[in-house]
């Protein structure tokens, strides 16, 4: 095979986006999927098969630090985690760019400003058909451009809880959708949240940007394609060599340029299990100089609530429309901030009885059927012990939970709220490591070489041509769904890439 002009690691969110935006720019690019493209069969509208009995989780486990082993919720398939994703595509705030004191620490800075950044998050807004509207939440950002569609529509239990939420002077907002409701609609009457997207309903990494991409006929994607480590040149100065597994065969390919998207999990373990030419690096894979690939690993701290009243049915299909950031800037009483709530996709009895396995069907079903179902989000704060780690080949997670305060502070106060909203049982439980579905922070950006692996643009400080576009470069986790942040920064690396690397 002759040696491609870039190799692009996972077509997920990252890769699948900046893939995009390097079409039609002559390049040509080799993708490396480790996973197939998903089928569409009768168990992607399954709730006991998707949840209960886990029919699309990966063959694989994790270890905790201690050894423990764990299945991950992570997703081996063409679009990667967003092919199962809530297509919630929601900017960062203004002031989650910079510097922002939280109850648990200090959340960093970006190494540019939103107003830098925004013309990407436009972009990206446009490539994702993004449904939204502006103007109903408080905290929203400046926007250059509107959303290119109206909000997916609340269904009539939704309309409801928006008006009970508003009569007590709080501001829910439509949440920004990538979901053609009537295309999702034609496939089931289910949800999309965490529903396998099979079609075109739901704009994902697959649907979305992929496709877009794979219209290039200098762009060409493999599936199967496990990447295991990366090679250095002797002077460790670039990547040489990718080396993946393919059908049980050892491969390997020589580009130009390496873009590696992995999903932050994954691309820190790549980066770790690659070896360091003799006397360089100390033994700490590539891109370490800084010994900070892997550390830095956040995951949402974040908790499902169920607001309940027994004496009204909730009928809607989908749900998954409205946001409340009212504690996303300070508690409401001018305290530190909490954090984002919104609504999850609309749960069944199967749901509930892969957490709550003992309890009786028939009143998992009752509670959920009179259940109007929310996600209650804070942010995860850097901290370089909370990492990512290898074991020969096991992926090793110390996930040190941090600002968990600050949940505990949007889960009492919510709890107010909808008991005030007429729902007298208000449940909540909280997501563990066995969903980490926001990861983030393993190969952050910024502008020390010394304190972080990857420069404004992603580019490798150690590497002159490597880049990591994922998840992995946050240097912060906001508390807001990351899908949009990673698709408008892998947006502007490609502008970046074509104006200093396909130019010349």
């Amino acid at each position: 095979m002759t040696n491609p002009d870039i190799v692009i690691i996972g077509s997920g969110i990252g890769g699948a986006t900046i893939a995009s935006g390097l079409a039609g720019g002559g390049a040509s690019i080799l993708m490396l999927e480790r996973g197939e493209s998903l089928p569409a069969t009768p168990h992607t509208r399954d709730t006991r098969a998707i949840f209960v009995d886990g029919h699309y989780r990966p063959k694989e486990m994790w270890l905790e630090a201690g050894g423990a082993p764990f299945n991950p919720g992570n997703y081996y398939y063409v679009g990667g985690n967003s092919k199962f994703y809530g297509a919630v595509l929601i900017r960062y705030r203004r002031e989650d760019f910079s510097e922002m004191e939280h109850y648990g620490g200090i959340s960093p800075a970006w190494p540019f400003s939103y107003e830098e950044f925004e013309p990407w998050y436009s972009k990206a807004e446009q490539l994702f058909h993004v449904r939204g509207a502006l103007g109903e939440d408080p905290t929203e950002p400046f926007h250059s451009t509107p959303y290119p569609f109206g909000p997916v529509p609340d269904e009539p239990p939704i309309a409801r809880a928006r008006a009970e939420l508003k009569s007590l002077g709080l501001h829910p907002a439509s949440l920004p959708l990538g979901v053609d409701i009537e295309a999702w609609l034609r496939d089931g009457s289910t949800s999309w949240d965490a529903f396998p997207n099979t079609g075109t309903g739901k704009i994902d990494a697959q649907s979305g940007p992929l496709a877009a991409a794979l219209a290039d006929q200098n762009i060409r994607l493999e599936t199967g394609a496990h990447v295991e480590y990366l090679e250095a040149s002797p002077d460790a100065r670039t990547i040489e060599t990718v080396h993946y597994r393919q059908n049980g065969a050892l491969k390997k390919v020589a580009p130009k340029l390496v873009i590696l998207s992995a999903g932050a999990v994954n691309s820190a373990a790549i980066l770790l299990r690659s070896p360091t030419p003799q006397g360089r690096g100390g033994g700490k894979g590539l891109a370490n100089r800084s010994d900070q690939v892997g550390r830095n690993f956040m995951n949402h701290n974040s908790s499902a609530m169920l607001a309940i009243d027994p004496r009204r049915r909730n009928k809607s299909v989908y749900q998954k429309t409205l946001m409340l950031n009212d504690y996303y800037l300070s508690d409401g009483k001018g305290g530190k901030p909490l954090g984002n709530v919104q609504l999850l996709g609309k749960i069944d009895g199967n749901i509930l009885k892969a957490n709550v396995r003992r309890a009786p069907k028939f009143a998992l079903d009752f509670m959920a059927g009179h259940a109007v179902d929310w996600y209650l989000m804070c942010e995860d704060l850097p901290d370089p012990e909370s990492r990512i780690m290898i074991d020969g080949k096991d992926i090793v997670m110390q996930w040190r939970r941090s600002n968990m305060q600050s949940l505990d502070g949007l889960t009492k106060v919510m709890r107010e709220n909808f008991r005030a909203c007429g729902y007298p049982i208000v449940l909540s439980r909280p997501f563990d490591k066995r969903t980490p579905s926001h990861q983030c922070g393993t190969v952050k950006m910024g502008n020390d070489p010394a304190t972080s692996p990857l420069d404004p643009f992603c580019r490798s400080f150690d590497h002159s041509n490597l880049f990591v576009v994922d998840a992995g470069f946050l240097p912060n986790s906001a508390a807001v769904n990351p899908a949009l942040s990673i698709a408008a920064q892998a947006l502007r690396v490609a502008d970046h890439i074509r104006k200093t690397e396909l130019a010349t």
